[in-house]
């Protein structure tokens, strides 16, 4: 069974930022994680001090990094809450802190 994917808002606005070339990349990322496979280092890792069960999608292109965060938890979809190009080798607590926000808001709109 394919699992559908939702995008926050701020999140879908940040990736149409994106480069064509990360878009591609995001999409098919996203269309592994429907069909239930497990994607690992480099591409994706874990994000425990997001929430349990958060991750990060890590692409990198001419323009800079760019990281998506997604949740594969809920039962209803694939959450993607975040998305934004890094500037820094780490990432700010500050993206750590919006990601958390826009998760809790789209698993409380299941409730």
């Amino acid at each position: 069974m394919v699992r559908s994917v939702e995008i926050h808002a701020t999140a879908r606005h940040a990736i149409r930022r994106f480069s064509r070339e990360v878009r591609n990349d995001l999409g098919s990322a996203l269309m592994k994680l429907q069909l239930g496979m497990n994607l690992g280092m480099p591409l994706s890792r874990p994000m425990p001090g997001i929430y349990p069960g958060a991750h990060e999608l890590r692409f990198r292109d001419r323009s800079g990094i760019q990281r998506v965060f997604y949740y594969l938890a809920a039962e209803r979809a694939i959450l993607v809450f975040h998305a934004f190009t890094k500037k820094t080798q780490q990432t700010p607590l500050a993206e750590i802190s919006r990601g958390r926000r826009r998760l809790k808001e789209m698993l409380n709109e299941a409730l």
